[in-house]
């Protein structure tokens, strides 16, 4: 599922969905088809997003791919959500 910020440029695709929550970024919600007129970005929810970087949250029940970078910062139901670690690759001998 493609979903984009209603505040910002921000668009991701949703790889893992958890049962229940509200993504969202910039601290709205994030919607299937943006407004003519973007919102405003909340402070709290006003770092970036980097294009290519999977984030997700806590309990890994949520991922999402940023497939367009923009100036709100992710969160779901209200927690901020973190760039997901790398695997790491296995030691060659």
């Amino acid at each position: 599922m493609k979903l984009k910020s209603a505040v910002c440029d921000t668009e991701v695709l949703v790889v893992k969905v958890p049962a229940a929550g509200v993504l969202a970024c910039g601290g709205a919600p994030m919607v299937a088809e943006r407004a003519a007129e973007k919102g405003v970005i909340d402070p709290a929810f006003a770092e970036t997003t980097k294009m290519g970087k999977r984030y997700t949250d806590a309990t890994a029940t949520l991922e999402v791919l940023c497939i367009k970078p923009g100036a709100g910062s992710l969160s779901l139901d209200g927690v901020a959500l973190h760039l997901k670690d790398a695997k790491p690759l296995p030691s060659s001998d």
